[in-house]
């Protein structure tokens, strides 16, 4: 039996007719760019993450930078970040102009520790960009507490966690600004690049409307140098078809997580994702800790099994920050996980005998 990392084909053709009904209304429409199928998508889902406002950009990048460039974060400033997240979160403040400043994660969860954030800042320190890694939010309440005793900003970085909650409440709402990516493997993903900012911030809606749209507000009139990065009508029209599915999709994720938890529990040396009482992951990645990694994804690929690395190198380590004058041992949490973690097929499509097949396979593995 196969079983693939993540099957794309499958969660997108249960919405086939759908989908291919959406493309049709905006290619009939004549208008491509800007118009009534994003304004629609930015409305659902700002009602969606309990926003108020919502813009939709190019993609998860430009979401992050485009936040930063609308709070007037630049060259000078500093942005604490996690040690152990995908390059973009770092990428943004860089684009900006601004200094990333690592923090580790809490081992347990992954995501950045509230209690090494104090020192980390400085005079300089503009902003915390916590990310909710693998699709599980960080502790939002003690990093806004830190923010709000700093006068920082607090950026949501949601590419992973569309639907996620903290305390009952959705990200995208839990700080001064999120950003989502609609990449296509994400819960909520395009068939293409795409992103989008939510806020409560009125202000900051509109500074990101302008900023996206070549600085301007008046066609042709530009009050300040801004981008391009526009979420397309084509993506908008049809990410309001998934996400009437996402709930759904996200529930099914979860069982097939519950089912990985309970049948790989007691497995010797194998760290399962901790999940606190207070959160309610999206289980974008299922993401587990193996010291002889690199022998078990060999066994996975033998059976046929897609595994994968969510990340292999931590950014700090990354050629592209070489300039910032990081060693290896300078963040050993990040470190460490970067050498064990593996991530096990997920999606909303996999049936229970394929998730019983990875188990399996795993169970009977011998180093």
């Amino acid at each position: 039996m196969k079983v693939p990392f993540l099957d794309l084909r499958s969660i997108n053709s249960e919405l086939r007719h759908e989908m291919i009904q959406a493309f049709e209304k905006v290619l009939d429409s004549g208008w491509y760019v800007l118009g009534e199928e994003l304004l629609a998508f930015e409305q659902e889902f700002a009602s969606y993450c309990e926003s108020k406002y919502c813009a939709g950009v190019a993609n998860g990048l430009d979401a992050l930078h485009l936040i930063l460039r609308a709070y007037g974060i630049g060259p000078g400033d500093e942005v604490i970040v996690p040690s152990n997240t995908f390059i973009a979160t770092w990428l943004a403040v860089s684009h900006a102009g601004a200094k990333p400043v690592p923090v580790e994660p809490i081992e347990a969860t992954y995501n950045i520790d509230p209690a090494l954030i104090e020192r980390a800042i400085t005079s300089r320190t503009r902003a915390i960009i916590p990310v909710h890694l693998y699709g599980q939010p960080a502790n939002m309440d003690s990093i806004n507490d830190i923010a709000k005793r700093h006068g920082l900003k607090v950026i949501e970085d949601a590419a992973q966690a569309h639907g996620a909650r903290y305390k009952g409440r959705r990200v995208g709402s839990l700080g001064d600004a999120a950003a989502f990516s609609f990449y296509p493997g994400k819960n909520l993903g395009a068939l293409g690049d795409g992103g989008a900012v939510t806020t409560n911030d009125e202000s900051l809606y509109q500074r990101i409307c302008e900023l996206r749209n070549y600085g301007s507000k008046v066609k042709y009139y530009h009050r300040v140098q801004g981008f391009n990065s526009r979420l397309d009508e084509l993506q908008a029209a049809l990410l309001r078809v998934k996400l009437r599915r996402l709930d759904e999709w996200n529930a099914r994720r979860s069982k097939i997580a519950q089912q990985y938890l309970e049948k790989l529990g007691g497995i010797r040396e194998i760290i399962l994702p901790h999940v606190p009482v207070w959160a309610e992951p999206v289980w974008h990645l299922f993401v587990v800790r193996v010291p002889y990694r690199k022998k078990i994804i060999e066994a996975m690929e033998h059976a046929g099994i897609g595994c994968l690395v969510h990340y292999p190198v931590s950014p700090h380590l990354q050629p592209a920050y070489s300039d910032l004058g990081f060693s290896q041992g300078d963040f050993p949490i990040a470190e460490r996980l970067q050498q064990e973690v593996v991530s096990l097929p997920m999606g909303a499509t996999l049936d229970i005998a394929q998730v019983d097949r990875v188990i399996s396979v795993f169970r009977s593995f011998r180093k």
